[in-house]
Protein backbone atom coordinates (compact mmCIF):
# COMPACT_ATOMS: atom_id res chain seq x y z
CA UNK A 1 0.00 0.00 0.00
CA UNK A 2 1.66 3.77 -0.78
CA UNK A 3 0.27 7.26 -0.64
CA UNK A 4 -0.48 8.14 -4.23
CA UNK A 5 -2.84 11.08 -3.48
CA UNK A 6 -3.94 13.43 -0.68
CA UNK A 7 -6.45 16.47 -0.78
CA UNK A 8 -5.72 20.27 0.65
CA UNK A 9 -8.73 22.15 0.34
CA UNK A 10 -8.27 25.63 -0.97
CA UNK A 11 -10.68 28.92 -1.40
CA UNK A 12 -9.20 29.29 -4.76
CA UNK A 13 -7.81 26.71 -7.38
CA UNK A 14 -5.86 29.34 -9.58
CA UNK A 15 -4.76 31.29 -6.74
CA UNK A 16 -3.49 28.41 -5.07
CA UNK A 17 -1.93 26.73 -8.12
CA UNK A 18 -0.03 29.77 -8.13
CA UNK A 19 1.34 29.73 -4.75
CA UNK A 20 2.08 26.08 -4.83
CA UNK A 21 3.62 25.99 -7.87
CA UNK A 22 5.46 29.61 -8.61
CA UNK A 23 6.42 29.79 -4.87
CA UNK A 24 6.84 26.74 -3.12
CA UNK A 25 7.90 24.71 -6.28
CA UNK A 26 5.83 22.13 -6.65
CA UNK A 27 4.87 20.90 -10.40
CA UNK A 28 1.29 20.62 -11.79
CA UNK A 29 0.66 16.87 -12.58
CA UNK A 30 -2.96 17.55 -13.62
CA UNK A 31 -5.00 20.24 -14.49
CA UNK A 32 -8.29 18.66 -15.61
CA UNK A 33 -11.38 21.07 -16.46
CA UNK A 34 -14.21 20.34 -14.58
CA UNK A 35 -16.99 22.78 -14.71
CA UNK A 36 -16.01 25.64 -12.72
CA UNK A 37 -13.44 23.78 -11.04
CA UNK A 38 -10.90 21.47 -12.07
CA UNK A 39 -9.33 17.92 -11.08
CA UNK A 40 -5.62 19.80 -10.25
CA UNK A 41 -2.74 18.32 -8.51
CA UNK A 42 0.80 19.09 -8.27
CA UNK A 43 3.76 16.94 -7.25
CA UNK A 44 7.03 17.53 -6.28
CA UNK A 45 9.68 18.20 -8.98
CA UNK A 46 12.34 15.64 -7.01
CA UNK A 47 9.15 12.87 -7.36
CA UNK A 48 7.16 13.63 -10.29
CA UNK A 49 5.50 10.17 -9.86
CA UNK A 50 5.21 10.25 -6.62
CA UNK A 51 2.40 11.44 -4.44
CA UNK A 52 -0.02 14.04 -6.01
CA UNK A 53 -1.56 16.99 -3.49
CA UNK A 54 -4.64 17.54 -4.79
CA UNK A 55 -5.77 21.30 -4.54
CA UNK A 56 -9.57 20.96 -3.94
CA UNK A 57 -12.32 23.70 -3.57
CA UNK A 58 -13.03 23.95 -0.24
CA UNK A 59 -17.02 24.43 -1.17
CA UNK A 60 -18.09 21.58 1.21
CA UNK A 61 -19.83 22.91 4.00
CA UNK A 62 -17.71 21.04 6.43
CA UNK A 63 -14.58 22.08 5.67
CA UNK A 64 -15.02 25.75 6.37
CA UNK A 65 -15.69 25.33 10.64
CA UNK A 66 -12.99 23.09 10.31
CA UNK A 67 -9.75 24.81 8.63
CA UNK A 68 -10.95 27.71 11.03
CA UNK A 69 -10.70 25.72 14.04
CA UNK A 70 -7.38 24.33 12.67
CA UNK A 71 -6.45 27.54 11.69
CA UNK A 72 -6.88 29.35 15.04
CA UNK A 73 -5.41 26.69 16.80
CA UNK A 74 -2.31 27.17 14.70
CA UNK A 75 -2.25 23.04 13.22
CA UNK A 76 -0.73 22.40 9.83
CA UNK A 77 -2.74 20.48 7.39
CA UNK A 78 0.03 19.56 5.30
CA UNK A 79 3.54 18.74 5.77
CA UNK A 80 6.30 19.02 3.57
CA UNK A 81 9.86 17.52 3.90
CA UNK A 82 12.81 19.82 3.18
CA UNK A 83 16.49 19.76 2.93
CA UNK A 84 17.08 22.31 5.28
CA UNK A 85 14.56 24.16 7.46
CA UNK A 86 16.56 27.41 7.65
CA UNK A 87 17.42 27.85 4.03
CA UNK A 88 14.12 27.25 2.85
CA UNK A 89 12.43 29.37 5.17
CA UNK A 90 15.32 32.39 4.21
CA UNK A 91 14.19 31.62 0.54
CA UNK A 92 10.11 31.60 1.50
CA UNK A 93 10.62 35.05 3.45
CA UNK A 94 12.27 36.31 0.23
CA UNK A 95 9.26 35.40 -1.61
CA UNK A 96 6.86 36.88 0.73
CA UNK A 97 5.64 34.22 2.53
CA UNK A 98 4.21 34.12 6.01
CA UNK A 99 5.54 31.76 8.80
CA UNK A 100 3.18 31.34 11.79
CA UNK A 101 6.20 29.43 13.42
CA UNK A 102 9.68 30.55 12.39
CA UNK A 103 12.58 27.34 12.29
CA UNK A 104 12.32 25.49 15.51
CA UNK A 105 14.22 23.03 16.89
CA UNK A 106 11.82 20.36 18.03
CA UNK A 107 14.66 17.53 18.80
CA UNK A 108 14.37 14.97 16.17
CA UNK A 109 13.93 17.95 13.85
CA UNK A 110 13.27 21.22 12.59
CA UNK A 111 9.95 22.76 11.81
CA UNK A 112 8.19 26.13 10.93
CA UNK A 113 5.32 26.72 9.90
CA UNK A 114 3.60 28.69 6.98
CA UNK A 115 0.20 30.60 5.65
CA UNK A 116 -0.50 29.30 2.68
CA UNK A 117 -2.63 32.14 1.51
CA UNK A 118 -5.44 29.59 0.68
CA UNK A 119 -7.17 28.54 3.93
CA UNK A 120 -4.32 26.62 5.13
CA UNK A 121 -1.49 26.18 7.61
CA UNK A 122 1.63 24.14 6.35
CA UNK A 123 4.52 22.85 8.36
CA UNK A 124 8.20 22.28 6.64
CA UNK A 125 10.31 19.47 8.33
CA UNK A 126 13.75 18.68 8.11
CA UNK A 127 14.13 15.05 10.34
CA UNK A 128 17.78 15.07 11.95
CA UNK A 129 19.86 12.00 10.98
CA UNK A 130 20.07 10.41 13.87
CA UNK A 131 16.62 10.63 14.22
CA UNK A 132 16.01 8.65 11.05
CA UNK A 133 18.40 6.17 11.67
CA UNK A 134 16.57 5.62 15.15
CA UNK A 135 13.21 5.31 13.40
Amino acid sequence: MRINLTTLFVDDQRAALAFYTDVLGFVVHHDIPLGEDAWLTVVSPDSPAGPQLLLEPARHPAVKPYRDAMMEDGIPLAQFAVDDVESEHARLVDRGVTFTQPPTDIGTAVIAVLDDTCGNLVQIITEKPEAIQGS
